[in-house]
């Protein structure tokens, strides 16, 4: 059985482009825009960085999207976190 479109996990990018082309806040779309420029040139080891910086601004943003967007970055970067 599969979770409804607004329950299922995001990966990382998949959050991050949600912010990006979703948001609408504009201030938190530029900030999504370089992080993902950011993890184009980083590689992975910039996704952890790039994640917080995106969910810290996330404050604003409601509605399921932006739930679902929240969780999966909170998921991603307490997984992360239990890594290290």
């Amino acid at each position: 059985m599969t979770e409804p479109e607004g329950e299922r996990m995001l990966g990382v990018v998949e959050a991050i482009v949600a912010v990006r082309d979703q948001c609408p806040n504009s201030h938190v779309r530029e900030h999504a825009i370089q992080a993902l420029e950011n993890i184009k040139s980083g590689g992975a080891e910039a996704l952890r960085e790039q994640a917080f910086l995106v969910f810290s601004t996330l404050a604003g943003w409601r509605g399921p999207r932006a739930m679902q967007v929240r969780r999966s970055l909170q998921q991603f970067l307490s997984e992360a976190a239990a890594a290290d």
